[in-house]
């Protein structure tokens, strides 16, 4: 592994975000934003994860609507370089709108992948235990080992930040499409699951949430693993050393 890893993470909404960094200067992207969907999942009470107040149905964060993927897509493709992937975490409704807006895109889409959780979680009729990863790529790029399954087995998160995917399913993704060294992006971190993962791995991190409970956590989450500091990519740009 190599010797030292980076992060750099911000308070910042997704979009603004990934406006901020260069073209072609992430190798990776792994992402789960808080999808339209939950908002029905919590009107009719199949979720009690997530904490209410009386701006809005949570405190954790807002929705990111449907209708803004496309613009996601195209920004996320712009910042990774080429012959590289990105993973989506999304639930079964929205895999059905996103993953005609990415066959739109100028990303390849490859195939859904599964994520059995293992457990049962939120519903009433034949009760959730998977969620989908949308695979992209852009370019092309083979996969570290092709022995790997599109069904990944890993236990859900119990406890922890809402909807906070498992460190070790990410590592499952990282070590797929990275080598050692390179940098990992997700503009929805939440509390930096990902970014832990790819820390672990070796692999330089940076990413956002507009929440500062979120920044909080996640500050606390990577500094037992990699060293804060600017991104070599971003050079002049004073926006983008607000960040830890």
């Amino acid at each position: 592994m190599t010797d030292k890893v980076h992060y750099h993470i911000q308070e910042c909404d997704a979009l603004t975000w990934l406006g901020q960094l260069p073209d072609e200067s992430m190798d990776v992207v792994i992402t789960d934003p808080p999808y339209e969907s939950l908002e029905e999942h919590r009107s009719i009470g199949t979720t009690t994860r997530l904490k209410h107040s009386k701006a809005s149905s949570n405190d954790w964060f807002d929705i990111f609507p449907n209708a803004q993927f496309p613009e996601l897509f195209a920004e996320i493709y712009r910042v990774l370089r080429n012959d590289r992937h990105f993973y989506l975490f999304c639930d079964a409704k929205t895999a059905f709108v996103a993953q005609p807006l990415l066959e739109a895109s100028s990303f390849h889409f490859w195939k859904p992948l599964v994520w059995d959780k293992q457990k049962i979680g939120m519903g009433y009729h034949y009760r959730a235990r998977y969620e989908f990863i949308l695979f992209c790529e852009k370019g092309k790029r083979k996969l570290n080992d092709l022995s790997i399954p599109d069904v990944l087995s890993v236990p859900r998160v119990f406890g922890a930040y809402p909807t906070e995917k498992p460190v070790e399913l990410s590592e499952i993704l990282l070590k797929q499409s990275c080598e050692e060294g390179e940098w990992v992006a997700d503009p929805f971190m939440g509390s930096a699951s990902v970014g832990e993962a790819a820390l672990r791995t070796g692999l330089n991190f940076c990413g956002a949430d507009i929440n500062p409970h979120a920044l909080k956590r996640s500050k606390e989450r990577l500094e037992r693993f990699g060293d804060a500091g600017e991104l070599p990519c971003f050079g002049d740009n004073p926006q983008l050393g607000l960040g830890f």
